[in-house]
């Protein structure tokens, strides 16, 4: 056989061998994706200098209720904000937040106006993404959203996004 030939051979081996892999990754893939139960998110947890004024924030602003740690016996507390979703408050007293608007969690309400004079009520201070103070802002998708942050800054976006 010609090295010509032998050469065509190898490399049409090779080929061959490369697709094959490739093809029982996908394979492999494929079947985990079949496989894989979907996610859902079950707390947010927050470290805060003070836990009892954070828990009495985002009591008064959300009426979130507080709810048994059913993981420890440390001064974590937890809210409950529905649906089996938490949100955890751990204490750091030294704590140091620096953050910007683009990391915050997002909750959703049916009325919007209504959270707005609550929050204009209890004298917080809310902007759209802009920065611009008390206003609120229309998504592509018509979603309304407005930002404002928690006693150790970290930002909270409310939106009426309810399905």
């Amino acid at each position: 056989m010609p090295l010509q030939s032998l050469t065509q051979a190898y490399l049409s081996v090779k080929v061959f061998k490369k697709l094959f892999l490739i093809l029982i990754y996908c394979r492999i893939f494929a079947m985990l994706k079949l496989n894989m139960a979907p996610f859902l998110l079950n707390h947010i947890a927050l470290s805060v200098k003070n836990v009892d004024a954070s828990i009495e924030f985002y009591q008064k602003v959300f009426q979130f209720e507080e709810i048994e740690n059913t993981a420890s016996n440390s001064k974590t507390r937890w809210l409950s904000l529905g649906e089996g979703r938490q949100l955890h408050l751990i204490p750091r007293p030294n704590l140091e937040v620096i953050t910007n608007k683009a990391v915050h969690f997002a909750l959703s309400t049916s009325n919007l106006e209504e959270f707005v004079k609550h929050l204009v009520h209890l004298e917080i201070e809310y902007s759209d993404w802009t920065n611009t103070i008390k206003k609120d802002y229309v998504r592509k998708d018509g979603v309304e959203q407005f930002y404002f942050q928690d006693l150790d800054g970290y930002w909270i976006e409310v939106n009426n996004a309810i399905q």
